[in-house]
C-alpha cells in the first residue's frame, strides 16, 4: 500500500513564496501533498502546481483579498508560513526613521496582518499551524544589523505570544531561526561588496559548520514544525544556523 503523504488534504500559505526560502518551503510542502498558495509581490516565478497570488503584506486589504482567494479556491486554510521579509544593514545610527518603519512594516506587521486574516480559517482546521521565519539575528549580536535584528527579535517574541494565545484553540505556533542562508538577498549583498569572494569566505567562516545554510535546509525545518507529526511542538524557536547561535568553536589548526 502507498503511504498517504504527510500533508494530504491540507492547504498552506507561504508569504514571500516567489523566491529563496519561501520558494523552497512551497516546493517542499507541495512535494508532501499540500495544496499551496504563495503570496508575493512578484509571483511570476511560482511553479504551476502552486497558486501564486500577488500580495503586498504591508497592505491589509491586499492581504485579506489574498486570504479570501485561497479560501475560495481550496475551501480551507491549515498552515501559514510567515516568511516574507526584507533586510537592512547598518548600526543604530545608519537607518532613517522611514527605513525603520518600512522594515518593521514588512517583517513584523506583515506576519501580523496575514495571521489575523487567516485565523478564522485556522480555527476550523484539525491540523492548524503557523510558522514564522525569524533569524539567528534575533538571538545573536551581528555587526551592522541593528534594524534587521530588532525586527527578527520581534518576530520571535511575537511567535511566543501567539503560541500562548492560540494553542488552546488548536493552533500551534513556532518559528525557525535561520543562519546566513544562500538566498537572493544575501547574493545581492555579496555582489555589492568590494571583494565578493572574500566576503563569501567570511560569511562561510562565521558559521561553525563552515558554509552558508541552504534554503532547502530551512524549508525542511519549516515543514517539520508545520506538519501534523509535530503535534506536541509549540512555542519553539528552531535554529537552523550551523551552530552559530550556540557553539563557540576553536579556530581551525593552521595547515
Amino acid at each position: 500500500m502507498r503511504a498517504v503523504p504527510e500533508y494530504a488534504g491540507l492547504v498552506a500559505i507561504v508569504t514571500g513564496g516567489g523566491s529563496g526560502i519561501g520558494a523552497a518551503v512551497a516546493h517542499e510542502l507541495t512535494a508532501r501533498g499540500a495544496r499551496v498558495a504563495a503570496f508575493d509581490l512578484d509571483p511570476s516565478g511560482v511553479p504551476a502546481d502552486v497558486l501564486g497570488i500577488k500580495t503586498d503584506v504591508t497592505d491589509d486589504a491586499s492581504v485579506r483579498a489574498a486570504i479570501q482567494q485561497v479560501a475560495e479556491a481550496y475551501g480551507r486554510i491549515d498552515v501559514v508560513v510567515n516568511n516574507a521579509g526584507i533586510g537592512a544593514q547598518g548600526t543604530v545610527e545608519d537607518n532613517s526613521d522611514d527605513q525603520w518603519h518600512q522594515v518593521f512594516d514588512v517583517n513584523v506587521m506583515g506576519a501580523v496582518r496575514v495571521t489575523r486574516a487567516a485565523l478564522p480559517y485556522l480555527r476550523h482546521s484539525p491540523a492548524a499551524a503557523i510558522v514564522n521565519v525569524a533569524s539567528v539575528a534575533a538571538t545573536t549580536g551581528i555587526p551592522q544589523r541593528a534594524l534587521y535584528s530588532t525586527t527578527k527579535g520581534a518576530v520571535q517574541s511575537l511567535t511566543m505570544a501567539m503560541a500562548a494565545d492560540h494553542l488552546r484553540e488548536g493552533i500551534r505556533v513556532n518559528c525557525v531561526n535561520p543562519g546566513t542562508a544562500a538566498t537572493p538577498w544575501v547574493q545581492r549583498l555579496l555582489d555589492a561588496a568590494p571583494d565578493p569572494e572574500a566576503e563569501r569566505v567570511a560569511l562561510d567562516a562565521r558559521q561553525p559548520h563552515g558554509r552558508l545554510v541552504t534554503a532547502e535546509e530551512v524549508a525542511l525545518a519549516v515543514v517539520y514544525l508545520a506538519g501534523p507529526t509535530s503535534g506536541s511542538t509549540a512555542g519553539t524557536a528552531l535554529a537552523v544556523d550551523g551552530g552559530m547561535a550556540t557553539l563557540r568553536m576553536r579556530p581551525p589548526a593552521p595547515n
